[in-house]
């Protein structure tokens, strides 16, 4: 993130009930695959005063919000396909929402950090995915 300006001002241009700020972010992203840069402008609204939330600690609050989007939903919408999941009756989609968010927890916590590569792994060794929960094949 390059730069984010925060204009409080803005309130009264807004039919958004609680809006306290509004936020302009630009940023210059790089695609880690191809290399390629480009400048990118999004906006936000917050709830939160000035007082509360200055333009650093928002830009922190953002950046937060999107290393749990790319460590967590990004990879629950992707890998594990969550979105194209047909099941509807509660609470079986909180449930497996659960274990993939377990699934992802402990890969993290093994060092695995290429969730798609680390299951494509372990579907091909089975056992080692039984490892990771402390089951042997002597058990």
């Amino acid at each position: 993130m390059t730069a984010a300006v925060v204009e409080a001002d803005l309130r009264a241009y807004l039919a958004w009930p609680g809006a306290r700020q509004v936020l302009r972010i630009a940023r210059r992203v790089v695609v880690q695959a191809t290399g390629e840069v480009r400048e990118e402008t999004a906006y936000a609204i917050t709830s939160l005063a000035r007082e509360r939330a200055n333009a650093r600690r928002l830009a922190r609050y953002l950046r937060q919000h999107w290393r749990i989007e790319n460590r967590s939903h990004w990879v629950r919408d992707v890998t594990f396909q969550e979105d194209a999941g047909r099941v509807r009756t509660a609470p079986i989609p909180q449930v497996l929402a659960a274990l993939r968010n377990a699934v992802i927890g402990l890969l993290h916590a093994h060092g695995r950090t290429r969730i798609k590569a680390a299951t494509l792994d372990l579907q091909a060794n089975p056992w080692d995915a039984l490892a990771l929960l402390g089951i042997s094949p002597d058990n």
